[in-house]
């Protein structure tokens, strides 16, 4: 799809492209939470807010695993084209390069002669430098998705779910339950937790899966592993404040490859591939709004803007009131919603330049040689 470099042969499942919607809004959550520095900290007291941040926190850490599950779900029951990936690339720069050259425009642009070096790397090189640590995953994930599919098709059942659950006892299930810090860990920013959310899609596709067996059973695991979650993110946080330790493992239920950030993830997919999206006007603006979410997350979190976008609201609707709970809330809720929005508003603008150029472009050299070797290798 685009700009998420999904296969797409047939109109888009509105279901899923709410689900997408979603799990980017969630995304957004988890993001202003941390650079508001609204999130529990330990070996500080708590404050109301910072309690119902944590739930919040919770309840919304699913969102990066399920967007994935969505991207495999459809990558690994199509052809994956190069030109896909090359849309994909051109969709990082982009941001990474447009976003610096307005900030420098209008002179917010961070200089720093003490790493000018790698902070242009940064630039040039988006997805080796890991500007978006998500972007390089996802582009290693995809690269890998032809031989995925290719394993996913010809392995067994049993091979491939052998393959899966030995890859979730790696990544997720030793160091859910382990307190230390394990050095193959990175809690889930990483390709290789990508490529195991991938073939469980994989498998969820081929098979037909049904996760849970109806919508009303997966929406309760996602509620009761996001409960889990907060209940274990609260607890542990006392219990460092009130007799040290675990401060590693304080950290955990908050990892992407947590066993019960998984379970959430497949809950709330699960509930989605349940649920039917009525055919009617909101299906089709959910289906236009869908595939720019992923311009959503590229715009909030360019280098530039990452640590500051919290801030710069702050000046546009106020100071966040930390002192109340649904004050905070209402704050926290507009905060999301307007960098949803004006991300969109960006994506919609940059999708409409990728498709003038698009024509512009079709019938020269460079483009009918990128429709080759899309014949040739799908």
């Amino acid at each position: 799809m685009e700009g998420t470099g999904e296969v797409q042969t047939q109109k888009r499942n509105p279901s899923f492209e709410l689900l997408r919607i979603i799990a980017m809004l969630m995304i957004i959550t988890l993001h202003f939470n941390t650079h508001s520095d609204a999130l529990l900290q330990l070996g500080l007291p708590a404050r109301g807010s910072q309690i119902f941040a944590a739930v919040i926190q919770a309840f919304c850490i699913p969102g990066v695993n399920t967007y994935i599950l969505i991207s495999g779900y459809f990558l690994s029951k199509g052809k994956v084209k190069p030109s896909r990936i090359l849309q994909l690339i051109c969709q990082v720069y982009f941001y990474t390069i447009l976003v610096s050259v307005a900030m420098m425009i209008v002179g917010t642009y961070v200089l720093q002669s003490n790493n000018s070096v790698y902070k242009l790397a940064q630039y040039v090189f988006p997805i080796s430098s890991e500007h978006y640590w998500f972007v390089t995953a996802y582009v290693i994930m995809y690269i890998l998705a032809p031989v995925m599919n290719a394993a996913a098709e010809k392995l067994s059942r049993k091979q491939l779910k052998a393959v899966i659950v030995g890859l979730l006892i790696w990544f997720s299930v030793i160091k859910s339950f382990v307190p230390v810090v394990l050095a193959t860990d990175r809690y889930g920013y990483d390709f290789g937790w990508f490529i195991c959310l991938y073939l469980i899609a994989a498998y969820i596709r081929k098979y037909d899966v049904s996760l849970f067996y109806d919508a009303t059973r997966s929406a309760l695991v996602y509620l009761i592993s996001c409960g889990i979650i907060a209940t274990m993110s609260i607890s542990l946080y006392y219990i460092n404040l009130n007799w040290g330790g675990l401060v590693h493992y304080s950290t955990v239920p908050y990892h992407f490859n947590f066993i019960f950030t998984l379970t959430a993830s497949l809950g709330l997919f699960s509930f989605f591939r349940f649920y039917k999206m009525r055919e009617d006007r909101a299906a089709d603006v959910v289906r236009a709004i869908g595939p720019l979410t992923f311009g959503v997350y590229l715009l909030h979190m360019h280098e530039e803007i990452k640590d500051r976008w919290v801030e710069w609201l702050e000046h546009f609707i106020g100071e966040i009131p930390y002192h109340s709970v649904p004050l905070f809330a209402w704050h926290a809720l507009l905060s999301v919603l307007i960098v949803f929005v004006a991300g969109i508003f960006v994506d919609w603008i940059r999708k409409m330049i990728f498709e003038y150029v698009g024509r512009v472009l079709h019938d020269t050299w460079l483009f009918k040689k990128i429709r080759e070797l899309d014949e040739a290798l799908c």
